[in-house]
């Protein structure tokens, strides 16, 4: 069930759109930063409450990959792997971040401090390889200053 503070975030939402369903993005993100992720049950609450099929935004979900539709870590880690920083070093910088956290792609730390995930883009290819941290962006990374970055996040 949708919380009060959720639902109220939702609708505050809505006068920015043409109509009730146009929504479900900014749903689906207010949902996930009061809980972490969407859970099934979370799709079927806010498919009701925006009146459109919990199927249809099931799929509106998995399309957008800033949905996290299972439990993440307390920080996202987004790499990209975009052609530009596979070219400046995207390879050994998934290697090093895969081998300091024990977690393939699509992984979470075990002690649920990170999650690893590939991401098409980051729109900083003049600086690549690039990463994403929750809502911070690090650029011109090599695998010794992305290990540096990861001791900021605790």
């Amino acid at each position: 069930m949708l919380s009060p503070e959720e639902r109220r975030e939702i609708e505050a939402e809505m006068p920015h759109y043409p109509n009730k369903e146009a929504v479900c993005i900014d749903a689906m993100k207010i949902v996930q930063r009061h809980r972490g992720w969407v859970s099934d049950e979370s799709i079927r609450d806010i498919a009701k409450f925006l009146n459109i099929s919990p199927d249809d935004l099931d799929s509106v979900a998995t399309f957008y990959n800033l949905i996290y539709r299972k439990p993440v870590g307390r920080h996202v880690i987004r790499l990209c792997n975009s052609v530009s920083c596979w070219i400046m070093g995207y390879e050994r910088l998934r290697e090093r971040l895969c081998q300091r956290l024990r977690v393939q792609m699509g992984e979470t730390t075990a002690d649920e401090r990170f999650t690893l995930l590939p991401i098409v883009c980051l729109g900083t290819c003049e600086h690549a390889p690039a990463l994403m941290i929750d809502d911070d962006v690090h650029r011109d990374l090599s695998p010794d200053s992305a290990e540096k970055v990861l001791e900021s996040y605790r």
